[in-house]
């Protein structure tokens, strides 16, 4: 079973820039599809970005796309997520996920078996 942290999240005005990171320990993550989720306070977590299993195909959610990088370090067992031009919407807490199972849409929640306890981050305007 992997466990997973997340580190990175922090107060950041409108247009700046953070990374995340997210740390894996007891398996290594090169056999799991990594991704990222958040949720602001009165939503459902939401779907952010994904890379599959060797890091050779990203995917973003609309809302992040052009603006968002999803990365891995499988030496490192260590996935980032490079967040520039942020904006007061990107405030939430993101968390961190993981599956070995391929499913068919791969960006619901429930597509992943393991989660972070959330980094908060805050973007003021």
């Amino acid at each position: 079973q992997v466990q997973l942290v997340e580190s990175g999240g922090g107060l950041v005005q409108a247009g700046g820039s953070l990374r995340l990171s997210c740390a894996a320990s007891g398996r290594t993550i090169s056999s799991y599809a990594m991704a990222w989720f958040r949720q602001a306070p009165g939503k459902e977590r939401e779907f952010v970005a994904r890379i599959t299993w060797g890091g050779g195909r990203t995917y973003y959610a609309d809302s992040v796309k052009g603006r968002f990088t999803i990365s891995r370090d499988n030496a490192k067992n260590t996935v980032y997520l490079q967040m520039n031009s942020l904006k007061p919407e990107d405030t939430a807490v993101y968390y961190c996920a993981a599956t070995k199972v391929y499913r068919a849409t791969m960006v619901m929640a429930d597509d992943y078996d393991y989660w972070g306890q959330g980094t908060q981050v805050t973007v003021s305007s």
